[in-house]
């Protein structure tokens, strides 16, 4: 396009010249004859084409470029700032230490997180230094089983969350806090550490839905660490969204018989708990996303060890629950190598991380 008139190259479709009003455009045209030299250029003129040697008007098309591929080079999007907190669990089978650097490593090579480990004091300890600054990030990740926390820690978490934060609860993380009122709220369902009746229902599926059961019993128990089958029962949400509707995860804890209020929670996946395996032959739910005020939650039981956190299941859920607690989408695409229905896919690379890996699995389950 030149002074608003978009002419053809031999072999182009002509566009016409109804862009500039009638007067400019003569003049327009009768400045350009005078720049012609009288013989070859003004056979291309009498053509209706434009001499292909005018260098000068090439100089748009270059501005036009630079512009375009200023686009493709646009300084990449702001990492995702993450706090993965730790620093104590519920007894020394949860390996906390071990498990928060595979944790780390699975969020950091997507290239969408920015990752920071925070580790609290253990309860009883001094946690007068321990002042988290939650705002820096977008979402906390929990490999954090405590039984409480100092009073003035509870509001600044809470204003976080209301605030629109984002958390993830991993595995034993949904055993803390048992009498912390808001943090069970966020979870939706937890076990162990003396939960009961009055922590809320035991919630699981039945017939097609979530149900809850209000009957009295302690919360909280799994079988032995084998493979088993998860359903995808929310196949609609960002985080599950492409993902097989049945898929085998590696060998772990099958959580089963958590209570909670089950507030503003939706059950993305479930595993049926094999009474054989001390199970309560129930759908039991695996993964879950809640609101708690502004913020989002995704919440895994899965994950008890390294062993568990190598399947591909996990790792994928994982990451996307991440992303979506932190922005409320997902942008990254399911992996070729994602558990079918009827076999586990899992990662030797995360796996080796584990120190007793060279001993095979059952030195793992030795200790």
């Amino acid at each position: 396009m030149i002074g608003g008139i978009v002419k053809e190259h031999r072999g182009f479709t002509r566009r016409g010249a109804e862009a500039l009003p009638s007067r400019q455009l003569l003049k327009t045209q009768d400045r350009r004859d005078e720049e012609l030299p009288d013989n070859e250029d003004r056979q291309y003129r009498k053509q209706g084409s434009i001499c292909p040697c005018r260098k000068d008007w090439f100089i748009p098309i270059r501005v036009i470029m630079a512009i375009i591929c200023a686009g493709f080079f646009a300084e990449a999007a702001p990492a995702i700032r993450v706090m993965i907190l730790d620093g104590e669990s519920g007894g020394t089978y949860h390996k906390w230490q071990q498990v928060t650097p595979v944790l780390k490593l699975e969020l950091e090579e997507t290239g969408l997180f920015q990752v920071d480990v925070v580790t609290a004091p253990k309860w009883g300890e001094d946690f007068s230094a321990f002042k988290p600054d939650f705002g820096k990030y977008q979402v906390v990740v929990s490999n954090y089983d405590s039984p409480d926390w100092p009073a003035e820690l509870k509001p600044a978490f809470e204003r976080y969350m209301n605030d629109g934060g984002g958390f993830v609860s991993v595995h034993a993380a949904d055993n803390a806090f048992p009498n912390w009122p808001e943090y069970n709220k966020m979870i939706g369902i937890g076990g162990w550490r003396d939960r009961d009746e009055t922590s809320g229902p035991y919630w699981f599926f039945k017939d097609g839905r979530l149900v809850s059961d209000a009957k009295p019993g302690r919360a909280g128990n799994h079988g032995n660490r084998v493979p088993f089958q998860i359903a995808i029962r929310d196949t609609g949400h960002p985080i599950t969204r492409g993902l097989p509707p049945f898929w085998m995860h590696q060998g772990d804890e099958l959580y089963n018989s958590l209570r909670g209020p089950g507030e503003h929670m939706t059950v993305l996946a479930t595993a049926f708990s094999d009474p054989v395996n001390h199970g309560t032959g129930r759908n039991e739910p695996i993964l879950m996303a809640l609101s708690y005020g502004k913020g989002r939650v995704f919440h895994t039981t899965m994950g008890h060890d390294i062993n568990a956190l190598s399947c591909v299941g996990f790792i994928t859920t994982f990451q996307r629950g991440a992303e979506w607690a932190a922005t409320g989408k997902v942008t990254q695409k399911v992996p070729a190598n994602f558990p079918a229905a009827n076999s586990v896919s899992y990662r030797t690379d995360i796996a080796a991380m584990d120190p007793l890996y060279r001993q095979g699995l059952n030195g793992l389950d030795a200790k």
